[in-house]
């Protein structure tokens, strides 16, 4: 197992069951010092460069929706499970609309119901999380 996030880390939301998850816009450089993922979801439109960690990507165009659900379902899945004992780090381009949906599903597995995640993902991460309409259906539906 390696070391967790730490919620001073920039960009950590911390979900209910205690699990640490990192949320990030790729336009923006990593900080200083922070600890690196050991596991990344990337949220783009088109496959992201490589990385020296593990990553999964899933084509998500901005300001939209995935484009496989059901891919999508089991590679957020995977990232939750993983952030029980992983630094897991959930990124798109500005670090908002996608990423503040993915971090809503996680919230939803984590046990908030799914009417409550975008609120949670608000208050807790970025308080202009999850940008669209579709995207808080995304959420919604994804409590079903």
């Amino acid at each position: 197992m390696s070391e967790l996030w730490s919620e001073s880390d920039i960009g950590v939301l911390r979900l209910p069951s205690g699990r640490l998850v990192r949320g990030r816009g790729l336009r923006h450089p990593l900080a200083p010092g922070p600890p690196l993922p050991s596991y990344a979801l990337y949220l783009l439109g088109r496959q992201p460069p490589s990385v020296p960690w593990e990553s999964d990507w899933i084509r998500w165009p901005d300001f939209r929706l995935p484009s496989d659900r059901k891919a999508a379902r089991a590679a957020l899945t995977d990232a939750w499970e993983r952030a029980a004992g992983e630094r897991v780090e959930i990124a798109c381009g500005g670090g908002r609309g996608r990423t503040g949906t993915a971090l809503a599903c996680l919230a939803v597995l984590d046990g908030v119901p799914a009417e409550e995640a975008v609120g949670f993902v608000r208050r807790h991460y970025d308080r202009r999380a999850v940008e669209t309409w579709w995207q808080r259906g995304y959420v919604r539906k994804f409590g079903r």
